[in-house]
Order: C-alpha cells, then structure tokens, then sequence
C-alpha cells in the first residue's frame, strides 16, 4: 500500500483505530515518547534488513520515528545495555558470544520472544561436490583424501578449507573440527556478500567448496545445494554445536517504559522464512530496493499485520 492511500496514524487516531479492530479490548497502550526515535539495529546480512525495516516500517506508520543504526554482532548488545540501541530484531541464539547472557542477567535487556523464523544452519556443500567426496552428506566423507585434496587451499594445506562466519559472528565450527579431528581449517568469511560472492564463483566454475551457512537464504533458491550431516558436538556447552537455532527478539530494558505501544507491537510481530527469502531474492538478485520490497509485502499482507498492531491494545 502505498503511503498516499496508507491512513496515517496520529497518536489519537491509532488508539481510535485500535478500539475499533480490537474487540474486546479495553484500552490502548500509550504511545509514549512518540517525538523520540526508536533505534533499530541493523546487523550484516540482508534477512535481517529486511526484517527490521517491515517492523520500522509499520511503527513509522503507525507513528513514531525510527532510526536504523548498524551495529556489529556483538558489539550491538553493549548499545542495548546503555541505552544508545533500542531494538534488536533478528538474533540467532547460538551465536551471541558472552555479552548478551551476561547483561540479559543484569537486566540490561530484554528478551522479548521468538521471532517465527524457520531455520537453517550448518556447513553446506553444492551437490555436484560428490564426485570428488563420495558419501557426502554424511560428515565422514570430508575426512577422505581426495576430498580433502579437492578443499585444500594454500593457506590451509594439507587441510581441507571450510569457509566460515565473519570473524565477529563467533564460530563454532573450529571447536566441532578439533574434537572430531578432522581434517578441515576454518577461514573466516569477510561479509554475507563476500560469502555469497565466493560461492557464486565456485558453483560457476565447479569448483569444491564447503561453507558455513544459514536458511533462509535466497541462494538456496539459484543453487543445488547439500547439508552436511554433521559431526558430533562434544561440547558441554550446547551453545557451541550446530543446530537450527531459535531467532529471537530483543529491546533495551528501558524501552517498555519509554514505548509502550511500540513494545506491545514488537512484542506480536513476527517474519516467517518463506516470506523473507522471496525478499532477500528481490533485493540481493534482482536488485529491487528494500523500501519497495517492504511496502510491497505491507500492502499485500494486511491481514498478517494487522493482528500485531491489535496486540497494543492490551
């Protein structure tokens, strides 16, 4: 929907509207500090953009002003414990290091739910890579010579080469690599794009690559590609094994006080895999700008966030 035909939501027209779509609700959040931005985070890969731009979207149209703000994986979780980053919308909870259990602890932040999203995450592989490892996906064909020839790189001989995680995402996967002794090194990726960009080059080419990676993800939609079933995690610790992760969602502790209606709306909204996917691929592939991609999915889907502005009613 385009914003000429988008109502327009003053503070006073929101809580009127609200009554009016949420029956049996008895009163409206407040719409707090409306006049001051809310930060939202933006982090290193485009399903995230696209993520945080349809909630700050809809908060803008709702009414307030939103700020984008990169932040680093990390690096994001001080700035929500101080106060000068608001909202975090896309957390995959395997990989959030040592800062956010420590200042979730102290009640710096908040946890405020699961975002919805289906995923994915693992090493994978093209499929034309069983020529030269036979047995794939089982993991026990990456540690055959000839596969391990075929991944070795001049700076990881006489290792196999796994391409992995920007070196600020943690990595799991060398810890998992050692206690199974396998014969892999792990180079990290400098970027989503970068890793992307290398994995275009190798399936153009049929070249043997192994790869870090995560779904959703539009590259699962362009290229054949396999899943390593993957090798045991001996960690005590089950946050540095491989697993599908939850993605969840997380606000400054200060934020409910500050937005109430911002938080109860946050609290509601969700993004599904199938959607976000079909985005990343307008945007990364097709070269389509993610403002329009995002009031494309806003004006087609009123009925799926209609519900979340709802839930400020409480």
């Amino acid at each position: 929907m385009s914003k000429s035909r988008f109502f327009k939501f003053t503070s006073g027209s929101l809580v009127a509207m609200l009554v009016a779509i949420g029956s049996g609700a008895a009163q409206a959040a407040e719409m707090g500090a409306k006049d001051e931005p809310i930060k939202l985070v933006m982090a290193e890969w485009t399903g995230q953009h696209v993520t945080t731009h349809i909630a700050g979207a809809l908060l803008q149209r709702i009414g307030y002003k939103i700020e984008y703000v990169t932040a680093g994986g990390y690096p994001q979780f001080t700035g929500l414990a101080d106060g000068t980053l608001d909202v975090t919308l896309e957390i995959w909870m395997n990989n959030v290091g040592d800062i956010f259990p420590k200042v979730l602890k102290e009640g710096k932040v908040e946890d405020i739910g699961q975002l919805g999203l289906q995923t994915k995450e693992g090493w994978v592989y093209p499929k034309y890579m069983t020529d030269v490892c036979p047995g794939l996906p089982d993991w026990t064909a990456l540690t055959k010579p000839g596969c391990v020839q075929a991944l070795t790189s001049p700076d990881t001989f006489p290792n196999g080469r796994l391409l992995d995680y920007p070196a600020d995402w943690g990595s799991r996967s060398a810890q998992i690599i050692k206690d199974n002794n396998l014969p892999l090194t792990t180079v990290p990726g400098g970027s989503e794009g970068a890793m992307v960009a290398e994995l275009e080059s190798a399936v153009a080419a049929k070249k043997p690559l192994l790869m870090m990676f995560w779904a959703p993800h539009y590259v699962f939609a362009e290229a054949d590609m396999g899943w390593v079933t993957m090798p045991p995690c001996k960690s005590q610790d089950n946050d540095h094994c491989i697993n599908p992760p939850e993605v969840h969602k997380v606000v400054w502790s200060g934020f409910k006080g500050k937005w109430p209606a911002a938080y109860e709306f946050l609290k509601a909204f969700r993004q599904d895999a199938a959607s976000q996917q079909q985005m990343i691929l307008a945007i990364d592939r097709k070269g389509q700008d993610i403002d329009t991609v995002v009031n494309a999915w806003i004006d087609q889907h009123q009925a799926v966030w209609q519900p979340w502005v709802q839930e400020a009613t409480r």
